[in-house]
This record gives structure tokens, sequence and C-alpha cells, in this order.
């Protein structure tokens, strides 16, 4: 199908009123952004503002910036300049300086990741910089068309994506083991800090609502849509119909004001009843429990009319430019805790942490990208202003916590000196759907999801979360993908 016949499919629903001729799939080419600016989220004078009185974002872009502008993501980024620096300077290590892997195999590895969860924004970028990098044109064919080698990364591509938990030994042992297409544990570890980077960079991508580049040798300014049983509209839209039925009174407001004075009242009273009373091994392992069984009934696009779950039981179309790059697509995330059986044993943190075992692994093996993981990790996690909408001097401790920590869970990860039961104390059914959704099912996320949770506060907050659930995901990948490889060598 060339350009022009994707231009003339539009789709219908109550709010568009566009329909894709019969018999042609869903899947569409829109020629520009459906909304203007970097994100079909957040209104573009919010970004505009961020850019222009920061120059620090100008300098880091000219410094670190692999495409040598301001794209959209950074764009949006900048609206936490601090994280923005140690964002790109890791990002940077891994695609232009020294390692283990020749430049171009970055950007292919890049591509295969972001395949993984349709993120044609990020295929579009990275299919550039491959071929700017001096990349072979006919690998961008598909996967036939690349060397065994970089094939043999497909199990561990699907695997980190969508159920790390079930990376083992095996899996690395299979990779390094002799012969002309193993990789060395260096080219590895160097191959699974991307992987892992790009799967957590989709789940920003999309939780944010980047809108795709637009200019000259950009993938001709076009994004592909996958578009499962829903209207394309709601992926981007400005959501009339939903914004329209708040505006008829004034009950979304007054509701969503008593949710954040509910909020706040909530983290104050954990805030001083810590340590008052003293919660048993036992107890702090049934709460865990229970919140990783809980997750199990926290179904994508629950919460909204237009997208009941059994919309996402089906397969997802999967457009051909983006099928090419991976194997098996309809392997996907699924629930830790599976309903009515029994599963993998919990990643207890304390047996491989980040700090003690995953960071002086990945230093040894890839030189100096450990001390950039670990400064990107500690400065989302700690990253505060003290401010929650219009409220200062906050202390927002135990929400970063808590959002860290509920990725982890959905994860299989677990920390003894946790305790789970302030996830649900902190984090409101509609948040859960939306983290759920932008770390597992990265892709399925629409503006009404992004719109329904904490509804005071300001976009830059938001984009804080999904900062935070870029790392939290990326690091629960890594830890997954070291401890099989620490159990390897030994």
């Amino acid at each position: 199908m060339n350009i022009a016949e994707h231009m003339s499919l539009w789709c219908e629903c109550a709010s568009c009123g566009h329909m894709p001729r019969s018999g042609i799939d869903k899947r569409i080419r829109v020629s520009q952004p459906l909304t203007r600016g970097p994100s079909a989220f957040i209104p573009e004078k919010e970004v505009v503002q961020a850019n222009t009185v920061d120059e620090r974002t100008n300098f880091l872009v000219e410094e670190y910036s692999t495409s040598g502008r301001l794209d959209n993501i950074t764009q949006v980024m900048s609206l936490h300049t601090q994280y923005l620096e140690s964002f790109l300077r890791s990002q940077f290590y891994m695609l232009r300086m020294d390692g283990p892997l020749p430049l171009p195999d970055r950007h292919y590895i890049a591509i295969m990741a972001a395949a993984r969860h349709q993120c044609s924004y990020l295929i579009n970028m990275h299919v550039d910089e491959f071929l700017k990098t001096g990349g072979i044109a006919e690998w961008l064919n598909g996967l036939e068309y690349v060397p065994q080698r970089l094939r043999n990364l497909n199990e561990i591509n699907k695997l980190l994506a969508h159920r790390p938990w079930l990376i083992t030994k095996e899996h690395i042992q299979k990779l390094v083991r002799t012969g002309e297409n193993n990789w060395s544990l260096p080219e590895l570890v160097h191959a699974v800090v991307l992987l892992a980077h790009y799967h957590a960079l989709a789940s920003f991508v999309f939780g944010s609502g980047i809108n795709p580049e637009t200019g000259p040798g950009l993938s001709n300014g076009f994004r592909l849509i996958s578009v499962n049983s829903f209207c394309v509209c709601d992926l981007t839209n400005d959501n009339s119909i939903e914004n329209a039925s708040l505006a008829g009174s004034n009950f979304g407001i007054v509701d969503s004001l008593g949710e954040l004075e509910a909020l706040m009242e909530r983290m104050k009273r954990l805030q001083e009843d810590r340590g008052d009373e003293e919660t048993t091994r036992e107890e702090m392992t049934t709460r865990f429990e229970k919140e990783k069984k809980e997750s199990l009934f926290v179904v994508p696009g629950e919460t909204f009319h237009s997208f009941p779950p059994s919309d996402f039981e089906d397969d997802t179309i999967i457009t051909a430019d983006v099928s090419r790059y991976i194997e098996d697509p309809g392997f996907g995330y699924e629930d830790f805790a599976r309903r009515g059986e029994e599963h993998l044993p919990t990643f207890r943190a304390q047996d491989y942490t980040w700090e003690n075992h995953g960071f002086s692994l990945v230093n040894r093996l890839y030189s100096d990208i450990g001390h950039l993981l670990d400064e990107k990790f500690r400065m989302v996690y700690n990253l505060t202003y003290n401010t929650m909408a219009t409220h200062e001097d906050v202390d927002t401790t135990t929400l970063r916590r808590a959002l860290f920590n509920y990725v982890h869970c959905m994860f299989g990860i677990r920390y003894d000196d946790y305790d789970y039961g302030e996830v649900n104390q902190l984090l409101e059914r509609s948040l859960k759907v939306y983290i759920k959704t932008v770390t597992c099912y990265p892709e399925r996320t629409t503006k009404r999801m992004y719109d329904s949770y904490w509804r005071q506060f300001t976009h830059s907050e938001k984009v804080h979360v999904n900062l935070l659930l870029m790392e939290a995901r990326m690091q629960a990948e890594l830890l997954y993908a070291l401890r099989a490889i620490t159990r390897h060598l030994t």
C-alpha cells in the first residue's frame, strides 16, 4: 500500500466521524501530529516555556544528543533538566563512546528493542542513525537479512521486554558459547543495557504521548500507528468528549481537589506512623504477596468505558514495518503472579541488589556504564521540588518510593524492608491502571489514561512519574539479566 492509500484511511467513532473503508485493516499512517508540539498529552506552551528559559537544555543537546537536535523526547524531558543531563550522558555513552559493540549494531539493537512495543517513533529515529553510522541498508529489510549473531538476541530481547523473570543462565550460556556467532560477555552486557534502555524508553514515549518527529530525513515525517479495536483518535487526540463531560459540571474539579487533599493526608499519616508500630517480617511478606496478587486484577483499559478489557485480549495488529524486526510477535507481558497456579519464586532484592551486585558486574564488563546508570537511577529516585500540585514544602519520598516499588512488584521483585501496604494507600486505582499499562503494555497507553489520574497535578509532575516508571522498569530488567550472567559466571 502506498502513502496515498494510507492517507485515505480514516476511522469512525462518536468523536471524529471518520471511518475506514471496509475490508482494509486498521493500520494508519498519520502525516502530521494530531496535536502540535512534542507531546500529544501536554500543551505545547508548557514544554516550549521550559526550553526557552533553560539554556542548560541547549548546552546538553549540543554536548550529548546523538541526533544533534532537540528532539521531542528531549523537549519533554527538559521539564526536569537535572534528570535530562543524566539521561543524555548515559545514552550518548551507550551509542557513541568506546564500547564492545560497533556503532551500527548498537542502533540496530535499539530498533529490535523498540519493535517489541511497536514504537515506530524510536524505530524511525534509529533507522536514520543506523544508516548515518555506516549500517548496511539491506539489514533494514528484516531480521532474515542480518547476521545470525544479531538474530540470536531475539530470545533475550523478548524475555527482557515482557517477562524478564524467565531469563536463566542457560540463555546466557547459549549466547556466549564458542562458535562463530558467539557473544563475548562485554558485548552481551552492552547489548543487554541497550535492550533494557530502549524497552524502558518506549514506555516513556507512549506514556508521555510523544509526537512523531517531522522534518527532512526523518522517515518522510510519517508515523505508523498500530490500532487494535479502538479508534486511533483516542490514542493522541484532545479527548473532546471526556473534556466536554467534565466541563458540564464542577464535579470533576471538586472531586480531584478532594483526591489531592486525601492523598496528602495519607502521606502525612504514613510518615508520622512510621516506627510507631512494629511490623513483623511475616506481615511484610504477606502484604507484598497481597499487592502482587491484586496487580493481576489491574487491567489496562478497565476504567474507561470505550476500552473494555476484552478489547485487549485479541492479538494487537502489528504493522509490517515493525514486525520485520522481531520474532514471535504474539509474545507479551504475562502477570508474574498468574491466576490459580504456583509460579516462579519472588526475586528478593536483598539477594541481588543493583548497588551491591548489578552495578559492579556491569561496570566490570562494560567500563563506566555502571556509574552513569547508577547516577541516573539515583537522580530520578531522589528528584523532588518539594511540591505537590499547588502545595509547597511537601516531602514526596513515600510517594516516589511507592511508584518505583510498585513497578518492581509487578516484575516479581520484593524489598524486605518495604511495607507494601503503602502502595494501596498512596496509589489510586486509575494510577495503577496507568502504571501497569505504561510499564507492561506501553503501546496501549491513551491520553484518557494519562488524564484520568492526579487531575490537579502539573504536567511536569506527571512527566516525573513517567521518568520513575521508565527507570524502575529498566532497573528491573537489568537485575534479572545481570543475575543470570552472574550465575553463568559462578
